[in-house]
């Protein structure tokens, strides 16, 4: 019987005891989920070693990346984005007799059953990770048409000036916004985003139109052109998605919304601002089901790697992580916390907002209106026996008080402040009102960091053929033609890259230890300039001199380096 090979299985080779493995089957029977998804859920086993236990069992093979997969065409013409989103299925191999198929959910067979009848063809399991499903699915149906233009044409001229004069009859504004057009349009919208990797959506008002511009890869790109008479009633829906106050048109606004796209969550910041031609929207996107990266992923150098790795294993201290918002400080701290995350640490976090959910740690949402500010979070964290704690910014003297104190008081902190560089986060908490001696002591160590879009695999090309203007750039890098054997690379543009040449992102970074004669330095209260300087004659690599080593490798582009180090004088 299956059941019982299955429960010897589990008390064989995953280690839990036979009340457990009987729970989780009674689990199954009552609540319906399968057993791998009970597993996982009461944190009986994570996803990927359910996953190599069910490969196993079942004989399936697993792989743990989808990286550098593409999707057959034939999956992409035949099964919607939506069937591919709700199941977390995606094909990685066809040969037009069988189709080898990624799935997250060894024991769920009849969408693999449907999807072979979509195909045509014979469907074999293959066991990955939720999140690399998610992404690849991204990459797969990037170019498809994506449902805004047929949500477009749903909105009739007819439509929207029935809608328009409700609106000036009757002022019924969630009637209109509740118009089935309306919330196609939006969802369409958003799940666009979510595609193309934007981490923000615009929605800019002007005299004509309604233009929608995605933030991706750090780039704002106008994409869809929204005819003005829609516009109140997308506006209206959009307050309603963020439980706003949909009357008030004079003054900004900020809600939040969840929306849910097959089994993962995705969080939505909504700001809106009233401009000459109506209210402007924001969406700021944060997608749950995006991967966790370690600290081998993010684009550390060998030596910045070993830095790090030493000091977050210290039992107490305060390392700050440095940047301007959207520098990828939070993927720098959660890849540092995954990579120190285990059952004999107490981990907490307070966030605002969480952006990421990670297994065995406690992660708290800051709520201002309730009184639960980074300060407040802090001090009952003390309370509650943790090893390291994570505060998502240090704001004010307050936060940076209680942070330096429980770093002294034998714990491990992380947090990020907004500074230029890697020194004057030093000053920054003198001049705040922190106390030299209680910096020195407690601070272990410093990561600024930048990110720099990185050149598109799929249209990198090399040139020796320089410009007047290419030349200015690497004089001003203080780099020399002969540095690049094959010539410097660039993305000559391609569809897959929207015809920027770049695709994703990578970090540099400038990593400063607060070693002895820095700790001096603090208590004779240096400046920022006099700290950096000392610190480059023992060897520190600036946030330029990193960016010029991915040049040299080929990663990015001399442009790119000096657009996000012009501050970085060094």
């Amino acid at each position: 019987m299956f059941e019982d090979r299955i429960r010897e299985r589990l008390l064989q080779t995953a280690g839990l005891r036979e009340e457990q493995i009987r729970d989780a089957l009674a689990a199954e029977r009552e609540t319906g989920q399968s057993l791998d998804q009970v597993l996982i859920g009461r944190n009986l086993m994570n996803e990927r070693e359910c996953l190599k236990f069910f490969g196993d069992f079942l004989g399936l093979e697993v792989r743990d990346s989808l990286e550098g997969v593409a999707a057959p065409s034939d999956f992409i013409q035949h099964v919607p984005v939506q069937f591919a989103r709700t199941h977390g299925l995606v094909a990685v191999e066809s040969d037009g007799r069988s189709t080898k198929v990624a799935t997250h959910r060894p024991l769920d067979v009849k969408p693999m059953d449907d999807l072979a009848t979509m195909l045509g063809t014979e469907c074999e399991a293959v066991l990955v990770p939720r999140s690399e499903i998610a992404n690849l699915i991204n990459r797969a149906y990037r170019h498809k048409a994506d449902g805004v233009d047929e949500a477009l044409d749903d909105i009739e001229e007819q439509d929207i000036v029935g809608l328009a004069s409700k609106i000036e009859e009757s002022e019924d504004l969630l009637d209109v916004a509740n118009k089935a057009p309306i919330i196609k349009l939006v969802n369409m919208l958003l799940f666009q985003a979510l595609k193309l990797r934007a981490s923000d959506i615009h929605l800019q008002p002007y005299a004509d139109r309604l233009q929608v511009r995605m933030r991706i890869d750090g780039v704002l790109y106008d994409t869809e052109s929204i005819p003005k008479k829609a516009q109140e009633a997308i506006v209206s829906r959009v307050k309603v998605m963020g439980k706003m106050d949909i009357a008030e048109r004079r003054l900004p606004q900020d809600g939040r919304a969840s929306i849910r796209i097959g089994d993962g969550d995705v969080d939505v910041r909504i700001s809106t601002v009233p401009v000459q031609n109506g209210e402007r929207i924001v969406f700021r996107i944060l997608d749950k089901t995006t991967k966790v990266y370690s600290l081998d992923q993010i684009g550390l150098n060998e030596d910045n790697l070993k830095t790090i790795k030493r000091y977050i294993h210290y039992s107490h201290g305060i390392i700050f992580v440095t940047g301007p918002t959207g520098s990828g400080k939070t993927t720098t701290l959660y890849a540092g916390l995954a990579e120190i995350n285990s059952p004999q640490l107490n981990i907490l976090t307070i966030e605002d907002p969480v952006e990421y959910n990670l297994d065995g740690i406690s992660q708290v949402q800051v709520n201002a209106k309730k009184g639960l500010t980074f300060a407040a979070g802090l001090r009952s964290f003390l309370r509650q026996d943790p090893d390291v704690m994570m505060v998502g910014e240090v704001r004010d003297s307050e936060t940076a008080d209680i942070a330096i104190r429980a770093a002294l008081t034998g714990h491990l902190v992380f947090s990020t402040v907004h500074t230029n560089d890697s020194a004057s986060t030093v000053t920054r908490m003198l001049d705040i009102g922190i106390e030299p001696y209680l910096v020195s002591s407690s601070m272990l160590l410093v990561i600024a960091q930048r990110l720099v879009r990185t050149i598109c695999p799929h249209c990198r090309d090399y040139t020796k053929d320089l410009d007047e203007r290419m030349r200015f750039q690497l004089e001003e890098l203080r780099l020399v033609f002969d540095q690049f054997p094959d010539g410097v690379a660039f993305g000559r543009g391609c569809d897959e890259c929207f015809h920027s040449g770049f695709s994703g992102r990578t970090a540099i970074y400038e990593v400063l230890p607060i070693d002895a004669p820095v700790q001096e330095q603090i208590v004779n209260k240096a400046t920022a300039s006099e700290i950096k300087r000392g610190a480059l004659e023992r060897g520190l690599r600036t946030l330029r001199m990193d960016g010029v080593e991915k040049l040299l490798h080929g990663h990015t582009t001399p442009e790119e380096i000096l657009r996000v180090t012009q501050l970085d004088v060094s």
